[in-house]
């Protein structure tokens, strides 16, 4: 993190310390989105302990000022992918310790997939890994988007440890308000697969089922069977929804308090009547069907029947400075200078928002 970024006199450092300040200046409700580099190379782990280290230098108190994302892609040890390993035991000791981050899974799933990302150096390392078409595109980013069709398989030692590596982190963390329920969709693997990652956090029984399953050598290179920890209903709630809430800033989202936002599921599962832990495929099921999915306030799917469509709200920051902020010619020039979009293509204007729900923040500058 310490190397030039090539032709800018910059470091990967620099960067993140520069922008977890402003995000504080500017007061916004959410920390920065980070991704780590090395993010996907074995040995990577070691990368992700300095990033997190060098953000204490920001964090004041017990707020986060960032948030890594599919922590699962930048937590691997060793030297090669012939000694690929879980560093998560590490990662997670880390974050248990400290309140300035958080993070989500990146939980992968056994299934056929789309890798889709605009990190192209990480495209290229599946690229050479699978052995699959490369589709790249250059489009209006920073960088070019691009698709691998992918395959994670339990017979492949490397899927199989990147499998473990994401409940390993997320069971090791004590607190669950620190990290969010992933598969990075669908880089890890569909979102239709969440019921599976919530009986394999709900239940070793279900864990070990998929373990014994995988690569004999993931088998024991996994710190899964010494994990005793099965996440409650309560635990469920948080990492699923009230921790993203909190982590976006949501203030109205993620809670049944008066006032909050009327977004509710409900699940045909009685805790009282079965043990969740023992019924992990009672549980999968349940998840895989809400009997009532209800946005603000309306009953939107019944069942599986979609009975309306409700639209939803595009939900942005309008910040208030103590000077009004102007965009000169001398700014305009500098936008043009450093970027590959133009400058009249960036800002979003109001008429492509159909429901216009901003939050206020008073910016300390």
């Amino acid at each position: 993190i310490d190397d030039q970024v090539p032709n800018f006199c910059i470091t990967p450092r620099e960067i993140m310390c520069g922008l977890a300040k402003v995000n504080k200046m500017l007061n916004l409700p959410h920390t920065i989105h980070l991704h780590t580099n090395n993010l996907g190379l074995p040995g990577n782990y070691a990368t992700t302990l300095d990033t997190m280290r060098c953000l204490e230098s920001v964090a004041t108190g017990d707020k986060p000022v960032a948030h890594i994302t599919h922590l699962q892609f930048s937590s691997f040890a060793g030297d090669d992918w012939r000694t690929m390993r879980s560093g998560a035991e590490e990662v997670a000791k880390y974050i248990d310790n400290h309140n300035h981050i958080t993070f989500d899974m990146g939980q992968i799933i056994f299934t056929d997939t789309t890798t889709m990302t605009a990190d192209g150096p990480f495209e290229y390392t599946l690229y050479e890994l699978s052995g699959h078409k490369w589709v790249n595109s250059d489009v209006e980013t920073e960088t070019s988007g691009g698709i691998i069709p992918f395959h994670y398989k339990r017979n492949n030692v490397v899927n199989a440890t990147q499998w473990s590596i994401a409940l390993e982190l997320a069971l090791l963390v004590n607190d669950p308000w620190k990290w969010c329920m992933t598969t990075d969709h669908p880089n890890g693997g569909p979102f239709t697969a969440y019921p599976k990652i919530i009986a394999w956090l709900t239940s070793k029984k279900a864990r070990a089922a998929t373990l014994k399953k995988c690569h004999k050598k993931a088998q024991k290179r996994s710190l899964l069977p010494s994990v005793e920890r099965e996440l409650s209903l309560y635990d469920l709630a948080i990492v699923t929804r009230a921790g993203q809430a909190k982590t976006l800033g949501l203030k109205n989202k993620g809670q049944l308090g008066i006032g909050a936002d009327a977004d509710v599921a409900i699940f045909s599962l009685n805790p009282e009547k079965i043990d969740i832990a023992r019924k992990y495929k009672t549980v999968r099921r349940a998840f895989g069907d809400a009997a009532y999915t209800i946005k603000d306030g309306k009953i939107v799917v019944k069942d599986g029947e979609i009975l309306q469509q409700v639209d939803g709200r595009t939900i942005w920051l309008d910040v208030q400075t103590a000077e009004q902020v102007t965009v000169d010619e001398e700014m305009k020039r500098r936008f043009k200078e450093y970027w590959t979009v133009e400058y009249e293509n960036y800002p979003v204007t109001d008429h492509y928002i159909k429901v216009s729900d901003p939050i206020t923040i008073k910016a300390e500058v």
